[in-house]
């Protein structure tokens, strides 16, 4: 599979498919066996997952992964530990973040598993997002959160990705998925069955009954 600049890929497939594992190794977390990991002209397939954040590549864990006891902007700091960066760089990153999640601005100072479930995930994308990443992974971007939420998450993605990021969610709400990306790719026993467009997968009719109930 292959991952566009300022593009979403959804990957979607039933419990056990090998979506997170496949994210886990998109991002240096897992070793691959075997095959080829690339950014650009480097490969990374067995690289060490630092190798892969200063190369560009942020991982947004399922479950969110926040730092308990520290605030929401001291987490988002943590997602530019890798760079040696400026104070003024790290202030205009933070701006950004803001920028794209207003409710962070408001709770820079609360502890950040203090807050909803939704926001925790906007902290945890923004966190990502410091790192100034060309990709960003993110494993179950709806899972237990709020509709209203999830359509804020969708919509600021899109934004994202029109800046230039290129993004792979793993999404078990598949309707979620088809309306978030332009590209699927479905998982079945931990290899890709089918790839294609939205539209494409939209329309395929074994697609659709089994994640969609459609007859």
């Amino acid at each position: 599979m292959s991952i566009e600049t300022g593009a979403i890929t959804a990957v979607i497939g039933s419990n056990g498919a090998g979506k997170t594992t496949l994210l886990r190794s998109l991002s240096g977390l897992l070793k691959p066996r075997q095959g080829s990991i690339r950014i650009g002209d480097a490969e990374l397939a067995g690289a060490k997952p630092l190798d892969f954040v200063n190369a560009g590549i942020a991982h947004v864990p399922e479950g969110r992964r926040l730092f308990a006891g520290m605030t929401v902007e001291d987490n988002l700091l943590m997602g530019a530990f890798a760079r040696a960066a400026a104070r003024t760089d790290l202030q205009r990153d933070l701006d950004r973040v803001y920028a794209a999640f207003p409710k962070l601005a408001e709770r820079r100072r609360q502890d950040a598993v203090s807050m909803s479930g939704g926001e925790q995930q906007m902290c945890a994308i923004g966190r990502g997002l410091m790192s100034r990443p060309r990709v960003m992974m993110i494993d179950e971007l709806s899972l237990g959160l709020a509709p209203v939420a999830v359509d804020f998450l969708v919509e600021a993605l899109k934004t994202i990705s029109a800046d230039g990021v290129g993004i792979a969610v793993v999404e078990q709400d598949v309707a979620v998925a088809l309306d978030l990306a332009k590209h699927v790719v479905v998982m079945d026993r931990g290899r890709v069955s089918k790839a294609g467009s939205s539209q494409e997968i939209s329309q395929d009719h074994a697609i659709r009954a089994a994640y969609l109930g459609a007859d």
